[in-house]
């Protein structure tokens, strides 16, 4: 079986002059040296990545047509190794118009290449077989089995190369990615943003050692991630005691408020049941502010230091003020989220807060889901006809 580190993924961003600026660590597993190591022997170039003609000639074309190309080639790199790449080179263009850097994607499909030559050359042995089927059926048995293996193979390193992929971006943008070769922002009208941290942080981490407390951060977002994925909420990023995760996208639907207060509820209840355990135990308490906003957002894939999937507008601001505005232990929801969810969930109002940009904003907490509605007496599970209603939002 191939390994992941047989089939490296190289990202890199390069000046319009054709200079890598930066690359991620796929760039060592696939060239035998980092990026720093590559400019002091090579040039830094992204045409001396390997020795064909054509790098350059797709490189031209799409700086001068402005749009993504690729190039399938059989190369040898500079450790004096064949292998076949599958590049894609995809322009980013500044407010003129003009591009401003190339983001290239090299893919090593030596072993897809290697499985396809050797499934080439046993169904040519098929069909010689099939000829004499009478004399060698049992032969043709062993080779349809080998086809069979050969086939799982290729599927399972794909397979590899995906989750590779789907580490870094929503499986929608990671789908674009890979069909078309390139992928750029877009606005939504309604998303949700949800926003958490934790009450005292910077106190709790003097008392406990890095080690310890990264390992507890790291159980609270792994099941942070498990409730919001349960609730179609697509996680966006961590920073620090911060978790920001949004629903309505990267696929749009009209149910995203509800979806989000409803992961909001069952991240508190997690929090506050975990926290009575600790009370009891004589440990320290991490009490979670949390709050939610709805409104439209810009997202997408961009960045020059790092590959990643983010959000921005108003709507994560004011999002991020509801939540240091908010109460521990509540689920602190704005006004206009108020409004797409008031039908369902049991609410109180706390009065106005103050923003940079839209002045003052109401404040709600969420009590429960509403008893109609409700499949347990606290509150936090809906029943069927809410998400029948849900549904059809």
């Amino acid at each position: 079986m191939i390994s992941p580190a047989n089939t490296p993924f190289a990202i890199m961003i390069a000046c319009p002059a054709g200079d890598i600026e930066w690359a991620n660590e796929g760039f060592e597993l696939l060239h035998g040296c980092d990026l720093n190591e590559y400019r002091a022997r090579f040039g830094g170039s992204i045409f001396s990545l390997a020795p064909v003609s054509d790098i350059t000639r797709i490189f031209n074309k799409c700086l001068i047509e402005k749009q993504s190309v690729e190039l399938d080639c059989k190369v040898i790199n500079h450790s004096g190794e064949y292998r076949w790449l599958e590049i894609f080179f995809t322009p980013q263009l500044n407010s003129a118009g003009e591009v401003e850097k190339i983001i290239a994607v090299e893919i090593d499909i030596t072993a897809f290449k290697t499985k396809e030559e050797e499934l080439n050359a046993q169904y040519s042995r098929m069909k010689e077989i099939t000829r004499n089927l009478e004399k060698a059926n049992s032969q043709l048995e062993v080779q349809k089995g080998e086809i069979n293996h050969q086939k799982m193979l290729i599927e399972e390193e794909q397979e590899k190369s995906e989750k590779l992929l789907l580490n870094i971006l929503p499986f929608e943008v990671a789908r674009q990615l890979k069909s078309k070769g390139r992928t750029g922002t877009r606005q939504y009208k309604l998303v949700s943003v949800i926003f958490t941290d934790f009450k005292g942080f910077s106190s709790i981490s003097k008392t406990l050692r890095p080690k310890e407390l990264v390992s507890i951060l790291d159980a609270y977002f792994a099941k942070f991630d498990e409730i919001t994925g349960a609730h179609y909420i697509e996680k966006i990023k961590t920073i620090g005691d911060a978790y920001m995760c949004a629903g309505g996208l990267p696929l749009s639907n009209r149910s995203n408020p509800v979806d989000a207060v409803l992961a909001g509820l069952e991240i508190q209840n997690y929090m506050n049941t975990l926290n009575d355990s600790r009370v009891l135990n004589n440990l320290t308490v991490w009490e979670l502010r949390l709050g939610i906003h709805t409104g439209p957002v810009v997202a997408g894939v961009v960045g020059k230091k790092r590959f990643a999937y983010d959000i921005w507008g108003d709507t994560v601001n004011i999002a991020s003020r509801i939540e240091q505005s908010g109460h521990v232990g509540m689920v602190n929801i704005s006004g206009v989220t108020y409004e797409y969810i008031r039908d369902f969930f049991e609410c109180d109002y706390q009065g106005k807060i103050e923003t940079k940009k839209l002045g003052k904003i109401d404040m709600y907490f969420v009590n429960r889901i509403k008893p109609e509605f409700s499949l347990d007496k606290l509150g936090f599970i809906p029943n069927e006809p809410m998400t029948n209603l849900i549904n059809k939002l």
